[in-house]
């Protein structure tokens, strides 16, 4: 089992130069802390995203930290000129020393894909393409590629990134289908599904893994991704947890709402903390507490990737740091 940190940077109340600064020096925390990964959310015109040029955030995240791998989760692919992208991601390996982690995917919300005048309908092509280039363009020394959204003819790959053949791959879906892909394409993954729903996810992971003559034992990341807050006491790590869900969660739903949408994803998540912990997708808790969660999560789900969210809505600097300060000590130690 690793830990790895899942982030938004969403809307805390704070200015935006305090929000990123604080976010940063959380990031030394989880750096310090041990913690495998550091995966950043990309969202446009919410708050529920600041960090909405994830490459600039990680590129100030890769300066300020030693051993902790860093990297989008994910890269709205169809959003960039892939040769752009294919630059800061050689930039980015090497700023952090060979720690980027590479994370693609087609993005969630259909509404801020069309502030970029794409449309919902492309995403997926757009997707597919543009991710097949990046993965060809990282392994070559001049490119050629035509394709029906991108075309450009012999130019040379003058940046390279340190890992090889490309930094580590990450994407994180919710269907059983896309597990499956990820394995086949040897890629880590995280997913927000939970309980009986992602133990199907990562058997059929394991499953596609072996059936391509991969050793089981060579299984990349297989993650879920939960909100933590640990305190001194249960209570005490409830309140903080109840009250920043609910800002945290407003952020979550404001562009959907405002677009006359539903609620987005309420099967997830709830209008509350209590009934987001009820459901077995969240803990809130002293270090006792949220062990046994982490402990049990690891069995029930058949994941060997626990994500956490630590900071979210209007938790203060201190009270991530402390909380991320005790999940190192008394939760990570557990797993061996």
């Amino acid at each position: 089992m690793k830990f790895g940190v899942f982030d938004h940077v969403d809307d805390s109340g704070l200015p935006l130069k305090r929000l990123l600064e604080d976010r940063l020096r959380i990031v030394e925390a989880y750096d310090r802390c041990g913690m495998y990964g550091y995966h950043l959310a990309e969202h446009h015109g919410t708050p529920l995203g600041y960090a909405s040029s994830p490459s600039i955030f990680l590129a100030a995240a890769a300066q300020r930290t030693k051993r902790i791998k860093i990297g989008p989760l994910i890269y709205i692919l169809p959003l960039y000129h892939p040769l752009r992208l294919i630059e800061e991601i050689c930039m980015l390996d090497n700023l952090s020393d060979g720690r980027f982690m590479l994370g693609m995917g087609r993005g969630i919300s259909p509404i801020e894909a069309g502030f970029y005048g794409v449309s919902a309908s492309e995403l997926q092509a757009r997707y597919f393409e543009a991710s097949d280039l990046i993965l060809k363009a990282l392994q070559s020394e001049t490119f050629t590629y035509r394709g029906k959204f991108y075309a450009f003819e012999n130019v040379p790959m003058t940046l390279r990134p340190i890992q090889k053949p490309h930094p580590e791959l990450w994407y994180a879906t919710r269907t059983p289908e896309s597990f499956e892909w990820a394995a086949k394409a040897g890629a880590n993954t995280v997913t927000l599904a939970f309980d009986q729903q992602v133990r199907d996810m990562t058997s059929r992971y394991k499953k596609a893994w072996v059936e391509a003559g991969r050793d089981i034992k060579d299984l990349p990341l297989v993650g879920v991704s939960r909100h933590i807050v640990v305190a001194e006491t249960d209570k005490d790590a409830k309140v903080l947890a109840s009250r920043a869900y609910k800002r945290w969660l407003s952020s979550f739903r404001k562009l959907w709402l405002d677009n006359g949408y539903n609620a987005p994803l309420t099967d997830l998540y709830p209008d509350t903390w209590e009934e987001l912990e009820g459901m077995m997708n969240g803990c809130a808790g002293s270090p006792a507490t949220v062990r046994r969660y982490a402990l049990e999560e690891a069995e029930r789900c058949g994941a060997n990737y626990l994500v956490s969210w630590f900071a979210f809505g209007d938790l203060a600097i201190d009270d991530v740091i402390r909380s991320v300060e005790l999940f190192s000590e008394h939760v990570m130690p557990s797993f061996g």
